[in-house]
């Protein structure tokens, strides 16, 4: 006769997708009829989960345990399991899958500069998880255990092909094999051109108020900043932002420009074109279109030239639609002839610029061949002419989209030049200080709470603007166990990806930057809407292994103003500026929204336009604004003019 209660079948863990039907099996035995009773983290029932099989619909990470009770009123637990959800991933799961590890995300083939982070990823399902072993050239990597492999400062060593072996107690698989090359370190050469420093301004507008929302700017600036981070440029990175939040920024990125230094201002965006004025559109713009309310790519560019810079490159993943034509154009007076400057323009004048969905991602079609070409070692121009070449044979755009290059560098200048700082360490020490404002990351930091539970906080960012908070429990006190954790902020910041589909707008890979092991994580966006320092709420949820109830303590953690919520941009703005005259007041009326969408035969892409509310006639680089407003340049808002 059994006397005993004991549990003879525990649940075993899983990952899964996202509405994946799971089941998770319990099994007891002992004396009388037993009783089952699930629970999830925090130790809250399941809602009818009284059988010994618990069937659930995975919708987010979950961690769930089970109850068993005797007549006697014994009870016992099973062991804690978790079932991990990927919310950001498509997958075909075969129907007469059994748990065998599946692999979703292959690691992808890259070259890198030496002395470069190398990380490649993997993903894969499988119930129970699998487990992740890396292999270089065939040679097992120890310490090379997780989804990502991660190398800080990747050498000739590190050169070769890569494999991942993902396993379970089912099966063995391994992923396709990815070629990592390793370019050598460069060799100075006689007569070649240098950059004093080089610094870029990335802005993508997508979230809009008053006018149709876009996808692929998010991903494409997260795309370029990391490839001009690999330039050796310091960039700063800003999705969703206000008239004074643009001029606020344009104001600190000139500060850190100087003689010498390549400058390069990127804008993904609505956008639009009048009386050869280009105007970009900032989210909280209203309807119609007002110069007043956007900010003047050619005040930008002057406001950079005024810098003696070396270089200024200016491109715009935007539309060009003309608005108004009819109305007074803008009297031009040429600039004295620099020799620096250089314009990559999505498409022409009075037409669109498209998005196009590649699979599961989406980008501007400029961009995604600008990220193709932009690590030549080219004359910048050059790299230019090999994106609009790519473009111009792209089936999706053809006589819809054609890029345009305006220029008047006089030097073989590339983005690719190296960095020589010799005669100019004052200015550095400077713009080392102010770049480092829009940088700067909270330090990693353990939390002790009174039960004797550590958490660690860490914290990534994505652009300069957006902060990932990650806890982990590092350490787990003598008198408790099944810790979760939880975070809030204060103020509460809004979260771009939470108003985005992450299967479809190719942003899953960025949700998994953080340690593999955090037990949560929180997203901040708009971190430049920060007025005051920003505090983390982290409550940490246990069982008591005395009373076996559930317990909660908290901590508020003051993290300060992290990144670009240190220059205070709602401080910084000057003053808007001052209306054009007559033709400044003119009201420019939207034509009507067409989006188009069409898929040519044979091609797996499906784009759709930048929903072009935007106006403008074209930007000439012999261009400047009128003289009226030359003056105002530096007290308003970045001034383009450009040299012939």
């Amino acid at each position: 006769m059994i006397k005993e209660l004991a549990i003879t079948e525990h649940p075993v863990s899983a990952c899964v997708p996202l509405n994946y039907r799971v089941t998770l099996r319990c099994r007891a035995k002992g004396s009388g009829l037993l009783q089952y009773q699930w629970f999830q983290s925090e130790d809250e029932e399941v809602p009818g989960a009284t059988q010994p099989d618990l069937v659930i619909t995975a919708k987010k990470t979950q961690v769930y345990v089970c109850r068993v009770n005797d007549k006697h009123s014994n009870c016992v637990f099973s062991e804690w399991v978790k079932v991990k959800v990927w919310q950001i991933l498509r997958a075909d799961i075969p129907l007469t899958w059994q748990g065998q590890p599946q692999i979703v995300v292959h690691p992808r083939s890259v070259t890198i500069k030496h002395n470069e982070e190398l990380k490649l990823l993997s993903i894969a399902f499988g119930i129970p998880p699998p487990r992740y072993q890396w292999y270089l050239n065939g040679n097992l990597l120890q310490d090379q255990t997780k989804e990502t492999l991660l190398i800080k400062k990747a050498d000739k060593d590190h050169q070769g092909t890569y494999l991942c072996s993902v396993s379970n107690v089912l099966e063995e698989t391994w992923t396709e094999p990815a070629e990592v090359n390793i370019e050598p370190p460069k060799k100075t050469t006689a007569g070649r051109c240098y950059a004093t420093d080089k610094v870029a301004l990335l802005i993508g507008n997508l979230n809009y108020s008053n006018h149709p929302n876009l996808i692929a700017p998010m991903m494409d600036v997260h795309e370029l900043a990391n490839l001009l981070q690999t330039l050796n440029f310091r960039v700063v990175s800003l999705l969703n932002t206000t008239k004074e939040e643009m001029t606020a920024a344009i104001q600190e990125y000139v500060k850190l420009l100087d003689k010498g230094v390549y400058a390069l201002f990127y804008y993904a965006g609505h956008g639009y074109e009048n009386s050869g004025r280009n105007y970009l559109v900032p989210i909280d713009a209203p309807q119609p279109y007002r110069r007043e309310n956007c900010i003047s790519v050619q005040r930008t560019m002057q406001q950079m030239q005024e810098k003696h810079t070396a270089l200024n490159v200016v491109l715009l993943d935007t539309c060009r639609k003309w608005y108004n034509k009819d109305c007074a154009p803008s009297e031009v007076k040429p600039l004295v002839p620099l020799g620096n400057t250089v314009y990559g323009y999505a498409t022409s004048e009075d037409a669109e610029a498209y998005e196009v969905q590649d699979g599961s991602r989406s980008s501007g079609i400029f961009t995604k061949y600008l990220n193709k070409h932009i690590l030549l070692e080219e004359k910048v121009t050059h790299v230019l002419e090999q994106v609009s070449e790519d473009l111009g044979r792209d089936p999706l755009i053809i006589g819809k989209q054609v890029m345009e290059i305006k220029h008047t560098l006089n030097e073989p200048r590339a983005l690719t030049d190296q960095v020589c700082t010799t005669g100019h360490t004052v200015e550095l020490r400077e713009r080392n200080l102010n770049w480092s404002r829009a940088n700067e990351l909270p330090e990693r930091r353990v939390l002790k709470f009174p039960c004797g539970t550590e958490v660690e906080l860490s914290f990534s960012a994505l652009f300069s603007n957006m902060i990932t908070v990650f806890a982990t429990v590092k350490k787990t006190g003598w008198k408790t166990m099944d810790c979760s954790v939880s975070l809030q902020s204060t103020p509460v910041m809004e979260d771009v990806f939470s108003s985005s589909d992450d299967s479809t707008d190719g942003m899953g890979s960025l949700l998994l930057s953080g340690p593999d092991d955090a037990d949560c994580s929180l997203r901040l966006s708009g971190l430049q809407k920060l007025k005051r320092n920003l505090i983390l709420k982290v409550d940490l949820h246990y069982t008591s292994t005395d009373s076996r109830q559930r317990m909660v303590e908290s901590k508020e953690e003051d993290i300060g103003k992290p990144l670009v919520a240190k220059c205070e941009l709602h401080k910084s703005a000057k003053p808007l500026e001052r209306r054009e005259g007559k033709v400044m007041a003119a009201t420019f009326q939207a034509p009507p929204q067409r989006a188009t969408t069409y898929t040519p035969l044979g091609q797996p892409c499906r784009p759709s336009t930048r929903k072009a509310e935007n106006a403008r006639e074209h930007n000439e680089p012999e261009e400047n604004d009128e003289s009226e407003l030359l003056n105002l340049a530096f007290s308003s808002l970045g001034q383009k003019s450009t040299c012939t």
